[in-house]
């Protein structure tokens, strides 16, 4: 049985992959400070509360655990507070990747795997965005992944024979798991699907449109959002890669195609059966009219099958969650 460490495995998309790894049989090892995570969200393996910073408590875990893998996905991830608290940013998703990559480098564990975001390209000139376009982030958290990224690439270079990742470049995650265990669950989410569901529960007055001005067909942003079950499985496909003795790379995570947000809107008030209050509001700096993935590469090497291409299945998983997550958050 395979043992894998997994930083952040309390929160939203670290849960639903430490499902994915349990259900596949690896035993598991979660690492989260609970910050945004949740004890009831680890359905599989131990959980050991503790910081990234705290090395010594970093250091004695995985030496006493010994992982043949680590999967990476404590961070921070909101874009606006990236611009207004740039340290908090640095600090804990570049600074704390340095030192868990320096502990690994101690104790001689060489498979890694990071959860990375198509923030990383900014704003891209070509549309599906491969994996091959410059990066060039527009905010802090994008900057922090992409100096993440760096780090890896570096390392590779260095202990080609000793350390190998993959980094998963996520497009719009979004959904829950199919059983209603475990979904977002986020004091202020700040996801589109997320939002549009709590303002049909009631819990927010309106939804905010921001921008319909854009050069798209309805005025509004294109996004590529991608369920979280096959998310988790793009993680399997890439531990299985490396675990094989796959080389370092670096993967899209999309279905290579977008919605705009007037659709989203269109299918939450659809699913949830409310015709809930939407504000028109100007546009976000930043919001790049479109973004969706090239994602032909992940299928052709990984063999990665995504089974959930259905944005009504995405925000019906999600609207069922909903009708869960206060019960849940207030155990």
């Amino acid at each position: 049985m395979k043992k894998i460490f997994v930083t952040g495995g309390a929160g939203y998309i670290g849960s639903h992959v430490v499902k994915a790894l349990g259900e596949a049989g690896y035993q598991v090892l979660v690492y989260d400070n609970l910050s945004t995570g949740n004890r009831w969200a680890v359905l599989h393996g131990d959980l050991v509360v503790g910081e990234l910073s705290d090395r010594q408590l970093l250091s004695n875990t995985l030496r006493d655990f010994q992982p043949d893998a680590v999967m990476h996905f404590a961070a921070f991830i909101e874009v606006a507070e990236s611009v207004s608290n740039p340290l908090k940013y640095y600090r804990n998703n570049t600074l704390n990747a340095l030192q868990l990559l320096e502990v690994l480098q101690e104790l001689n564990i060489g498979r890694f795997i990071f959860s990375s975001t198509a923030a990383v390209y900014g704003t891209p000139e070509e549309i599906p965005v491969a994996e091959t376009a410059p990066l060039e982030p527009i905010n802090p958290y994008g900057a922090s992944k992409m100096m993440s990224e760096r780090l890896l690439a570096d390392l590779t270079l260095a202990l080609p024979e000793d350390f190998r990742y993959v980094a998963l470049r996520y497009f719009n995650v979004a959904g829950a798991d199919s059983g209603g265990r475990i979904g977002q669950a986020y004091k202020n989410p700040t996801h589109l699907i997320t939002r549009a569901l709590k303002t049909a529960r009631g819990q927010y007055p309106a939804l905010q449109l921001f921008g319909t001005d854009y050069p798209t067909e309805d005025g509004t942003c294109i996004r590529d959002y991608i369920h979280v079950d096959d998310l988790a499985e793009a993680h399997l496909v890439a531990l299985r890669h490396l675990l094989n003795g796959g080389q370092s790379d670096i993967f899209n995570c999309g279905y290579g195609h977008g919605y705009s947000v007037r659709e989203v809107i269109e299918v939450a008030k659809k699913v949830s059966g409310v015709d809930f209050t939407v504000i028109e509001a100007d546009r976000r700096e930043g919001d790049p009219a479109a973004l969706t993935a090239k994602s032909d590469k992940i299928v052709s090497e990984l063999d990665w099958k995504p089974r959930h291409d259905d944005l009504e299945y995405i925000v019906r998983t999600a609207w069922e969650w909903e009708q869960k997550v206060d019960a849940k958050l207030s155990d």
